[in-house]
């Protein structure tokens, strides 16, 4: 089957936050959603989305701020909610790059009308959260050249297929961090590859073994969660 689109929804009211998450998982959405733009920023680090459903008026770090901060780092669609109806809120959204806007409260079947908009607007066009390019990164006897797509084993290349590079990327990009299979699927395959069960850890298997002992046991299984990478990695 096809991999359904993932949205973050950034919101600080939970009596909107969990009923939100819940109708849209029905309408077939994958969906993350947070409390504050702290963890909203941990989640884009973590994964690939589709959409950003972002709050304007939350405590801390206001949802404008975040908007600006996601655009300013990504080509993430943004759309922004609110608890006012003033034009300025609007305009200010807009402005910074949101792709639409929607005042509380709402209907949540025209939220959903709008989401399925913008991805029909955007499906076409690959959507990430950071640049994939950098400097080679060195764990053990492994260099991870990102420019190049290419892994080797002190200086002799490692035979790897594009989805087990990009699997052994996410992990090493973000090592010590536990990376739940949902996150993983969306960073190797994107949103609209064919998914099936237990492919992340098909994959996985494979890169382990092309890696032998020394590379196998730097990626840790983390029951009922996902993988991390525990290898000590360092720009080259």
């Amino acid at each position: 089957m096809t991999v359904a689109p993932h949205l973050l929804i950034v919101e600080d009211e939970a009596s909107i936050r969990t009923p939100l998450q819940r109708f849209l998982e029905r309408e077939g959405l994958r969906v993350t959603a947070v409390a504050d733009a702290r963890a909203a920023r941990d989640s884009l680090a973590a994964g690939q989305f589709s959409l950003v459903i972002l709050d304007i008026m939350m405590p801390g770090e206001d949802g404008l701020s975040l908007g600006r901060w996601v655009r300013a780092t990504s080509d993430l669609p943004l759309l922004f909610l609110s608890a006012r109806s003033e034009d300025i809120d609007r305009i200010l959204g807009l402005e910074i790059g949101g792709d639409d806007y929607l005042t509380k409260p709402f209907n949540p079947r025209e939220l959903l009308a709008r989401i399925r908009a913008i991805l029909r607007r955007t499906e076409h066009a690959p959507r990430t959260n950071a640049s994939e390019s950098g400097p080679p990164l060195s764990f053990g006897p492994f260099t991870l050249d990102r420019e190049r797509q290419l892994l080797e084993r002190d200086g002799s290349p490692v035979d790897l297929t594009a989805g087990e590079f990009r699997l052994l990327d996410a992990l090493v990009s973000r090592s010590g961090r536990v990376l739940h299979r949902d996150q993983l699927l969306d960073l190797v395959h994107g949103r609209e590859a064919e998914a099936f069960d237990r492919a992340i850890d098909n994959l996985v298997l494979r890169l382990r073994r092309k890696m032998g002992p020394d590379g196998a046991d730097m990626i840790r299984t983390v029951r009922g969660l996902g993988y991390s990478f525990a290898g000590k990695v360092e720009p080259r």
